[in-house]
């Protein structure tokens, strides 16, 4: 009779666990689990804390007696992983309870160890007081402290997932809440022009954001805390929450004298086996490919963990499935609003040397003229000369999941731009427009790839000054509430009757949104004026300029 290990549940261990049962019935399957808990939402952990979903158990995908007796596995929770011995093929375990040992042998073993959080790296990181939130014993002292403690002001250490997850959790509970970013924005996969718009709306619900600076120590004061940043302020807090990222859990799998990746995470193939073909790993602790920069990095997200567990076992019972490569499909919600990507973003495309263009839109998410209709802003990333796209990233209210995951299938699918103004979406008035956002910005690539117009980021604009006249085409209203430094206002509607207005230099020509201004640069253009259109219009330029981004 074969003997398949798993180490770690969770996600990918839990999911190869159970696929292994329903490929082989006669085999006999061991979880081990360090933890009480065999499979649980992580993501769900910070809306518990609030209450936002009120019962602590919904949180438990399975438990380990259900599990064990639906798929006949030898579930041991609490127990620890100690060591591997691939020439025995045996795994070292200890039952933390009691401190009995085993060693257990395996035919075929799978890792899914996952990883841990990261906490600050400076003095006063374990203070009372001083939390990180990975488990559901994590998430217990958190909400303990805030009943016992009641605390009234938290800094949060870090504006990835977590630590904005947390600090929307702890704002709803009535707690002030800071957040410490070492970089100059929050969820730092974003590009600027997304990631303004949060920032926008996150000092607009009065979450304090203090970017471009870190702890530099955490002491204790009084009955609370001080956190000390490197500029040499000091914030007076009554708890700190980490939120700076995980690590890939990978000493076991070194130990062992498994390869470990630049990245930090267990070295696999495509069929997920690691650098001894009878163990394999899945999960947070896994090296794995990027399906546009193939470039190998770790993705620590939950669909791709529950995707490799079900490869890894078909592989194990024979099989010859290859995993795909990831892409980064991610989303969050704050306060109402949500910020989605997958692909690269346009630093990633910038850094990584490849030959890009990209494209920004501020549509609503659906018609115009039936209430409701919410603005978003819309970005892709696209290769030169074929229009291939490379990525893609949205914020808003309404309708930012549906862009994403409709964007993030045109990457799988290998297609082009040009593919994006020919998808047949879903129209109705309540749910998007007969032209979609995702044709729009299709629209609006292709145009920029066959040089119908050209445009200039937000970035560039202040070089561009230097050498081009700024245009205005908004309307003089528009122009009198805030304009570029510099620009002349001519509307669009008089610009026709205006050319002889218009210096024969290079301009940068801007509306509202980006709209307006690619009408002026079409006019022009066939006037023969040389003329870029700025992308996004005023609306993007302004929003990162008063972020200071």
């Amino acid at each position: 009779m074969q003997t398949f290990v798993i180490i770690g549940g969770v996600a990918g261990g839990a999911s190869a666990a159970a696929r292994l049962r329903r490929l082989n019935e006669t085999a006999r399957i061991v979880l081990i689990e360090r933890g009480p808990y065999i499979s649980f939402a992580n993501c769900g952990l910070p809306y518990h804390i609030s209450a936002i979903i009120p019962e602590r158990d919904s949180l438990l995908v399975t438990r380990a007696a259900a599990f064990s007796k639906r798929f006949n596995i030898d579930v041991r929770t609490a127990t620890t992983a100690t060591a591997i011995d691939p020439a025995a093929q045996s795994v070292s375990i200890v039952d933390n309870a009691t401190g009995a040992s085993e060693n257990v042998r395996y035919d075929a073993l799978v890792l899914a160890p996952g990883a841990r959080a990261l906490m600050p790296p400076v003095a006063g990181a374990g203070l009372n007081g001083v939390f990180s939130l990975r488990t559901m014993q994590d998430m217990d002292a958190i909400i303990a402290f805030v009943r016992q403690q009641s605390p009234a002001q938290a800094v949060i250490a870090g504006g990835g997932f977590i630590g904005l997850e947390v600090a929307e959790n702890l704002h709803r509970l009535g707690i002030r809440v800071t957040i410490v970013q070492r970089g100059p924005q929050v969820m730092k996969h974003l590009d600027a022009e997304i990631a303004a718009v949060l920032h926008a709306h996150l000092k607009g619900q009065g979450i304090e954001l203090r970017l471009g600076n870190a702890l530099r120590d955490i002491r204790a004061a009084g009955k609370g805390l001080a956190v000390n940043l490197k500029n040499g302020d000091r914030l007076s807090c009554d708890m700190v929450v980490a939120g700076l990222g995980v690590q890939p859990e990978a000493e076991l799998a070194r130990a062992a004298g498994l390869e470990i990746g630049a990245s930090g995470g267990i070295a696999v193939n495509e069929r997920l086996q690691t650098t001894d073909p009878r163990i394999y790993a899945v999960g947070d602790a896994i090296e794995v490919r990027h399906l546009v920069s193939g470039c190998r990095t770790v993705l620590p997200l939950a669909g791709p963990a529950n995707r490799q567990g079900r490869c890894a076992a078909d592989n194990i019972c024979g099989a010859d499935r290859a995993f795909a490569p990831v892409q980064g499909t991610e989303i969050i919600g704050l306060f109402g609003m949500a910020a989605g990507r997958t692909g690269l973003s346009e630093k990633e495309l910038a850094a990584g040397g490849l030959p890009f263009a990209t494209a920004l839109i501020h549509p609503l998410h659906h018609a115009g003229y039936y209430p409701g209709a919410r603005q978003m802003t819309l970005k892709l990333m696209f290769s030169r000369p074929d229009g291939r796209i490379l990525g893609a990233q949205a914020v808003g209210f309404e309708g930012v999941d549906k862009r994403i995951d409709v964007l993030a299938t045109a990457i799988r699918a290998g297609m082009s731009v040009h593919d994006l103004t020919r998808l047949e979406l879903a129209y109705a008035p309540q749910f998007g427009s007969a032209k979609d956002p995702v044709n729009m910005i299709g629209f609006v690539a292709e145009n920029i790839l066959n040089g119908m117009v050209q445009t200039a980021s937000w970035h560039e604009v202040e070089e561009l000054s230097k050498t081009h006249m700024l245009l205005d085409v908004r309307t003089p209203a528009e122009y009198a509430s805030g304009t570029i430094a510099g620009a002349v206002n001519i509307p669009l509607d008089e610009l026709r009757k205006r050319l002889g207005d218009v210096p024969r230099g290079p301009l940068l020509v801007f509306c509202a949104v980006g709209l307006r201004g690619y009408i002026a640069a079409r006019i022009l253009a066939q006037h023969g004026f040389e003329c870029r259109n700025l992308s996004g219009g005023y609306k993007t330029y302004s929003l990162v300029m008063s972020a200071g981004m």
